[in-house]
C-alpha cells in the first residue's frame, strides 16, 4: 500500500468509523469489508441476509468475527428507518412504497448513513453508478450551494498528488457546474493534505483563443472566485501553462498558479475521462476513484472491475471524508 494511504489508514484507525458496503454477498467487497474489520482501521457493516453473508465467507475462507452484517428484512430498527425516508423524500413515497424500497441494499445503506448509524457507504462492484448515486441524491442529497455531485480522482505517483475532475459524472458542465466542482475540488484536496492551487482547463491560455467553450470556462473561473474568494483558482489555462511553472511563465506571468496548479478542472466529462486515463496509462500515476464530492456526507462508487485491494482504499477514503465532513 502506498505512503498516501498508510497515512490515511494511521488517522482513520485512531477514530473508528463505521462504513456500509450494501454488496455484501460480493466476495471482494466482504473480503475488503473483513480486512477493515481485523485490521481493526473501522467498523464494516456489510448488508444482506445473515445466511448468504454467511455462506458467502465459508466460500472464501474468512471468518465474520469483526463485522457487522444486517439484514434489511430483520432489521430492528427498520421502521424508524421507513418514517425517516417517507419525511425525507416530502410525499413522493407513501409508507407502502417505503417498506419496498428500503429492502433494496443500497437504498437501506443510504439511510444508515443519512440517519448517522455509519459514517459513509462504499458501492458499486455489483451495481452501476446511477444504482449507487440515486439513493444518496435522493436521501443524503447535496450540499447548501452545491446544485450537482461530481466525480473527482486523486492521482497519485511517489509523492505527488493531483486532483482531477469532473472524471465520472457531469457529461457537459455550463459555468456553474465547473465553479461548483473547482470548489468542491479543493475541499476534496484538503482531505489529503493538498494545499489547493486549482487550475480550469481550457485549450486556450487566458484569451490566447476565442470561443464559446473557453468563454464558459472564462466565465466559470470567474464564478468559482466569486464563490470562494480565498481559494487559489485561475483560467482558463491550456495544462501545460497551468502545470509547468516556464511554460506559466511565458504565457501567464501575473497568474497566482505560476505552473503550480495541483487541482485540474476539465471543462467536460470526455476531456477529464480521457486525460486522468492518459495519466494512469501513460504517465504511470495511480488512479483513486471516482471519488464523489458535494454530497452532505460521503457516499463513494466502485469499479464493478474492482479487486479487493480497490475496495480497501475506497473505504478508507469514504471513512477520511467522513471524519472531515
Amino acid at each position: 500500500m502506498s505512503g498516501l494511504f498508510e497515512q490515511i489508514e494511521a488517522k482513520v484507525k485512531g477514530q473508528f468509523p463505521s462504513i456500509v458496503f450494501p454488496e455484501g454477498i460480493d466476495e471482494r467487497v466482504l473480503e475488503a469489508a473483513v480486512k477493515l474489520g481485523e485490521n481493526k482501521v473501522l467498523h464494516p457493516i456489510v448488508i444482506g441476509s445473515h445466511e448468504a453473508v454467511g455462506q458467502k465467507a465459508a466460500e472464501i475462507g474468512v471468518t465474520l468475527d469483526h463485522v457487522e452484517v444486517i439484514d434489511p428484512a430483520t432489521y430492528p430498527e427498520f421502521d424508524e428507518l421507513v418514517a425517516a425516508f417517507v419525511e425525507r423524500r416530502k410525499g413522493k413515497v407513501t409508507e407502502e412504497d417505503a417498506r419496498t424500497q428500503l429492502l433494496n441494499v443500497n437504498y437501506f445503506g443510504t439511510m444508515l448513513v443519512y440517519l448517522g448509524k455509519a459514517a459513509g457507504l462504499v458501492s458499486g462492484a455489483a451495481h452501476s453508478t446511477g444504482d449507487t448515486v440515486r439513493p444518496a441524491l435522493q436521501i443524503i442529497k447535496t450540499k447548501e450551494g452545491i446544485r450537482k455531485t461530481s466525480g473527482v480522482f486523486v492521482m497519485v505517483k511517489g509523492e505527488q498528488k493531483l486532483i482531477f475532475g469532473d472524471c465520472a459524472i457531469n457529461i457537459a458542465p455550463d459555468s456553474n457546474d465547473l465553479a461548483e466542482t473547482a470548489i468542491a475540488a479543493a475541499e476534496t484536496a484538503r482531505v489529503f493534505d493538498i494545499d489547493p492551487k486549482v487550475a480550469m482547463l481550457s485549450f486556450s491560455t487566458k484569451g490566447s483563443a476565442k470561443s464559446p467553450e473557453t468563454e464558459r470556462v472564462s466565465e466559470a473561473t470567474r464564478l468559482a472566485q466569486e464563490m470562494a474568494p480565498n481559494l487559489v483558482i485561475d483560467g482558463e489555462f491550456q495544462f501545460d501553462a497551468a502545470f509547468v511553472p516556464s511554460v506559466a511563465a511565458k504565457k501567464a506571468p501575473n497568474s497566482p498558479l505560476k505552473g503550480e496548479a495541483n487541482v485540474f478542472i476539465f471543462p467536460s466529462l470526455e476531456a477529464g475521462n480521457i486525460g486522468y486515463k492518459i495519466a494512469q496509462r501513460l504517465g504511470e500515476f495511480e488512479a483513486i476513484g471516482p471519488i464523489l464530492q458535494g454530497l452532505n456526507k460521503p457516499v463513494n462508487d466502485l469499479s464493478r472491475g474492482c479487486n479487493v485491494d480497490d475496495v480497501y482504499k475506497l473505504a478508507l477514503i469514504t471513512a477520511m471524508q467522513g471524519l472531515n465532513g
